[in-house]
């Protein structure tokens, strides 16, 4: 059970009625819309990690999924598990997420994006090597855009569980 109320859209303005409207009234922006102007901001942020920029997609959703897992974020791991799922993120990879060194279903891209993903979490910041693996499979472009994704979802991760945010009911699609 949350922490505080959700915000009550019919006492929210129009515009972030919109917002939460967009984003099917799921409890996490259901929580950020108590702060209206951070969360349009919030979601102007997590809309351009998921639909612009040059990262692929998969090693994206892998790298948040993972972020979820070590930040012990059950929301963000199930909602992202399933966001991976639509861009080509394999049940096996999604199920193997939690010991991703042992499995052989990750390219070497996706391996080197893991590593960075653990060390930025765990660390703050890479290793030399890590970070060097990573850089020499990536545009500089798309390595901005993962290490700004694992930041966001860190961020992410913390606030839903800072305020105890409920898990959506299976019936529900959560982004």
């Amino acid at each position: 059970m949350a922490r505080m109320e959700y915000c009550d859209p019919a006492q929210a303005s129009e515009r972030t009625r919109e917002i939460l409207s967009k984003n099917r009234n799921a409890n996490i922006f259901r929580m950020l819309a108590h702060s209206p102007d951070y969360f349009e901001q919030y979601c102007r942020l997590g809309r351009a990690i998921r639909f612009k920029g040059e990262l692929d997609p998969i090693v994206r959703e892998l790298a948040i999924t993972r972020t979820g897992i070590l930040c012990e974020a059950p929301y963000e791991v199930v909602a992202h598990k399933r966001i991976g799922k639509g861009v080509g993120v394999t049940d096996e990879q999604n199920a193997a997420l939690d010991n991703w060194k042992a499995a052989a279903c990750f390219d070497e891209t996706q391996r080197a994006a893991l590593a960075f993903t653990d060390e930025v979490v765990a660390m703050n910041k890479p290793a030399d090597a890590t970070f060097n693996a990573i850089a020499g499979k990536l545009t500089p472009g798309a390595l901005v855009e993962l290490q700004l994704s694992i930041g966001f979802y860190i961020m992410t991760s913390k606030f839903l569980e800072t305020f105890a945010i409920d898990l959506q009911p299976v019936t529900e699609v959560v982004d």
